[in-house]
Formats: C-alpha cells, structure tokens, sequence
C-alpha cells in the first residue's frame, strides 16, 4: 500500500509468531540487553531519529511486519537489487507500497556514530525502530530482543508468495499464519495494527463497486470520490478513523462493517466464526489489546532470526558488506 503523507499505509498487518530463537549450533539467543555493554548509546539514538520522524511511524511498523515474515526478521527487505539477484523491494507486496528505506539509512548513520562503529545490525534496527514508532504513535513499550544479524542475500519469491494479501479471506489468511506457527489469536492482534495508516484505493476499490462486499454502505459511499472505478489508484484512505494513533479504533470499525480492506472485515462477520469473539474482546478492552500487541511484536521479532556467524552486521543497510 503506498503512499506519500504523513502515517501513510501503515499497515502493520501483521503477523506474528511465537519466538523461534537461534536455529544453528552456534547460535546464541536474542536478548533485550544485547547492547547494554556492546554499545550503550544504541538504543537511546534510535529512539532520537524516530522520534524526529513521527511521519513515518506507521511505515515503519509495517517495514518490520514485512521484513519478518519472509524468512525472519534478517534485514533482507532493505537490500537494493544488485546484478546478481532482485531484492524483495520490488516484490509485489512491496512494490509502491512499503516505505521507510531512507529513515532506516538515516538511523543506522546515527547508531554508527553513536556507537563509534557497525556494531548494530540493520535488523535490530527495524525492530527498534518499529518499537520506538509504536510508543511515539501512542502504542505500548516493550522489550526488542536483540542481537540479530543481517541477511547475506534476498527472496522476492518468498515475498510473493507469503506476504498476506488484502484479497485474502479469513481460512486463507489462518492458514497463511499457521505455516509461521501463528494462532487465531495471532491474526486477530496483530492486524490491529491497521489501526495506523492509509491505504490505496488499489487495494480497497472491489469493495466499493461489488454489490456482495460486505462495507457499511455511507462509508463506501463516501469513499467513491476519493476511490473511482477507474483511475486514482494511489489515493489514499484511513485504515481506522484515527490513523496516527495506535488504539483499539480498528477493531470498533469491524464491528460496524466499515473494516476499510477485505482481509480486515473477513476477522468479523458478525456471527460466530473463529475470530468474531477476539474482535469483540479487543473492540470491548483496548487495554487488552495493547498489552497483547505488545507480546506478539516481541514473539514476531523473534522469528527465525539470523544470529552469531549466521548473517553479518551491514555497514549499509542497502547492500552486503564485501
């Protein structure tokens, strides 16, 4: 989903899983303190770039979402193409739609600087970074686990074909999660972070011209204009009516049939299907739902992470160190 304002598309749509930590013999865990002593000034100088960025917030969520769940969470999604492979960039889950790139080189510089060195990994980063957009958004803190490394190489295949789609219905979309080993209960928080952001017309016009969608008919009504049936294919709509705040809006919009992407309203059909009583539970308790948010970024950030002689620590984030 792209797009070119402020808390544009942001979608963390999300998915995450529970944590699976190092996979190799030589591998070590990730830990939240990884850097306490490696270099103390890491952490603190991310939270200053993304605090001078609140724009960017929900790009960057969804930058990590994106990022994690093809193969983990390896920095592999900031990789430009070389001669010798395509990077997932171009992917058509990303393509005109994730953004974030820049504010990522511009962070890494200021952890380079503050840590006198490449000591961080691009990896880390995102995942700090979406940490500390959250809290700027209005999100809960938490723990990042730390101490990934960085991806040697790309999948714009596994990009194709894993990212979920806005087209996706509900066993699709629980099947989808349940090969990362995600729950129901996964999909359902973790979608709530289409509580920030846009989204193109591209991705929600079916919903407003096919007489079967299942949109509350003033909302479709209103977005005809901004979204015709030909043509305007990157204006934009909010995913929930507070797009730069992270709360519990997203989930009162599906009550209400006005969940903005066909994905999005398939976790509430008003009857008694496996996600209509999470919906009604997160729309009733928005507590509960940040609390649980924050627990499933932590268990998303833990996905098949790249860890000790595994990966490496990119100088550039765009490109592998040679």
């Amino acid at each position: 989903m792209a797009s070119r304002s402020c808390f544009s598309v942001a979608c963390a749509v999300a998915v995450m899983a529970f944590a699976i930590l190092a996979t190799a013999s030589n591998a070590q865990p990730l830990d939240p303190h990884f850097y306490d002593k490696l270099c103390p000034a890491a952490l603190p100088a991310i939270r200053k770039a993304v605090a001078v960025e609140p724009c960017m917030g929900a790009s960057l969520l969804r930058l990590h979402f994106h990022d994690c769940f093809v193969n983990g969470c390896d920095g592999s999604i900031l990789l430009d193409d070389t001669p010798f492979f395509t990077g997932e960039k171009n992917a058509a889950p990303n393509l005109n739609s994730i953004r974030g790139f820049d504010v990522i080189d511009r962070i890494k510089d200021a952890v380079n600087a503050g840590c006198r060195g490449n000591v961080v990994s691009c990896a880390d980063v995102v995942a700090v970074a979406a940490r500390d957009s959250v809290i700027t958004l209005g999100g809960p803190s938490y723990d990042v686990l730390l101490g990934r490394r960085d991806a040697r190489g790309v999948s714009q295949g596994a990009a194709n074909n894993i990212i979920p789609a806005p087209t996706f219905d509900l066993d699709r979309l629980i099947s989808n999660f349940a090969s990362h080993g995600l729950t129901v209960q996964d999909l359902v928080v973790l979608s709530g972070g289409h509580t920030l952001g846009f989204s193109r017309c591209t991705n929600f016009r079916d919903r407003l011209y096919n007489e079967t969608a299942t949109l509350d008919g003033s909302l479709a009504a209103q977005l005809r204009g901004p979204c015709p049936l030909a043509g305007g294919d990157d204006n934009l709509a909010p995913l929930d009516p507070t797009p730069a705040r992270l709360d519990g809006g997203y989930y009162g919009s599906l009550l209400r049939s006005r969940g903005l992407l066909h994905s999005d309203q398939q976790l509430f059909a008003g009857g008694l299907g496996p996600t209509d009583a999470l919906v009604r539970f997160y729309g009733a308790n928005p507590e509960a739902f940040r609390r649980d948010f924050a627990e499933a970024m932590v268990r998303m950030g833990g996905l098949s992470p790249l860890t000790g002689s595994n990966g490496e620590i990119r100088a550039n984030c765009r490109k592998v160190n040679y």
